[in-house]
């Protein structure tokens, strides 16, 4: 592994980030956001505000490699269970950085006090997340069938995972 870095989404990383998450969205796959989205929509899709926040992983270049999301999955009385979501370059895919952001994500969730974490809509035929979720020590609670529109596989099912925390 190399040197990374993870830390908050600046102005200035978004240019790096905006060309593969448009990529990944456009793709099919994985995400649910409007397909054609400006780089102007998709930011405010993507950063999350406080008490949540938006943070990239890079290289010791200044390369940003991927991005998570995290903060309360609900408002009040849902908020000590926290949610996230993650993207990573294709060109930096099977290198480790999702595992890198996740085990940052759970980290943020445990030292800001939270419960547990709970992932809403991982899509059941993204083998990969739902392997390294699964290995990082989240379970399936359910799936809501045929909730997704893949490109490939038409409708699948999208998984609720969990992590206690406690």
């Amino acid at each position: 592994m190399s040197a990374w870095t993870v830390r908050p989404l600046t102005e200035d990383d978004w240019p790096q980030v905006w060309p593969w998450w448009r990529e990944t969205v456009e793709a099919g796959e994985t995400y649910a956001y409007p397909l054609g989205s400006t780089s102007e929509e998709a930011r405010a899709l993507w950063t999350t505000n406080p008490p949540g926040l938006t943070v990239v992983l890079h290289d010791e270049g200044g390369e940003v490699l991927g991005t998570a999301t995290m903060g309360p999955n609900r408002p009040g009385r849902g908020g000590h269970v926290g949610t996230g979501s993650f993207m990573v370059a294709p060109h930096a895919r099977g290198r480790g950085v999702g595992r890198a952001l996740g085990e940052h994500v759970v980290a943020w969730h445990r030292a800001q006090g939270y419960a547990a974490i709970q992932f809403n809509a991982v899509v059941e035929t993204n083998a990969a997340a739902v392997a390294l979720w699964t290995s990082l020590g989240f379970r399936v609670v359910g799936t809501v069938p045929e909730a997704f529109e893949s490109r490939r596989h038409g409708r699948v099912g999208l998984h609720v995972m969990h992590l206690p925390l406690g």
